[in-house]
């Protein structure tokens, strides 16, 4: 089956309460199912126009995750087209953090930059770290997280 994105390919993800923010496509794989995404606001009425996304940089995201692609397949997610001059370099795949409540231990993680499944490496990393907790969300997780971060905002 032939994937509806790929690397640079940006997205709507419409919000709980109403609205939309807006997603790239910084990693994936052929097979799919795992990607690394940049997501962004502000909240907005309509999906944007790509002409409007193409001036936007990984520092102005508000959010970067892995995430599962059920939603894009599934066209829940609607696709706003891609990047003409994407270049992958310029969207780096970052850190996570992974923590054990049980054992008050953490550990840096590293995905690999070619599948976002896959961890490289890991290293020791203080529990207090300010990275993005590592993990795969699911549609409804993401839109949850993006209505909340975006959810003070008003419409555009």
């Amino acid at each position: 089956m032939k994937l509806p994105y790929r690397e640079g390919t940006w997205f709507g993800v419409p919000l709980r309460q109403g609205g939309f923010a807006v997603g790239l496509v910084a990693r994936a794989t052929a097979k799919g199912r795992v990607i690394l995404c940049y997501f962004f606001g502000p909240r907005r009425t309509a999906v944007p126009a790509l002409s409007e996304l193409e001036r936007l940089k990984p520092s102005d995201a508000i959010w970067v995750a892995r995430v599962g692609d059920l939603a894009l397949i599934r066209g829940q997610w609607p696709i706003i087209g891609q990047t003409e001059s994407w270049k992958r370099c310029e969207w780096p795949l970052p850190a996570f953090v992974r923590r054990d409540p049980l054992s008050g231990k953490a550990w840096r993680v590293f995905h690999s930059d070619t599948d976002p499944s896959l961890i490289d490496r890991e290293e020791p990393e203080t529990y207090e770290s300010s990275l993005e907790n590592d993990g795969v969300y699911g549609a409804g997780a993401v839109e949850l997280v993006l209505t909340k971060l975006l959810t003070q905002e008003t419409l555009q």
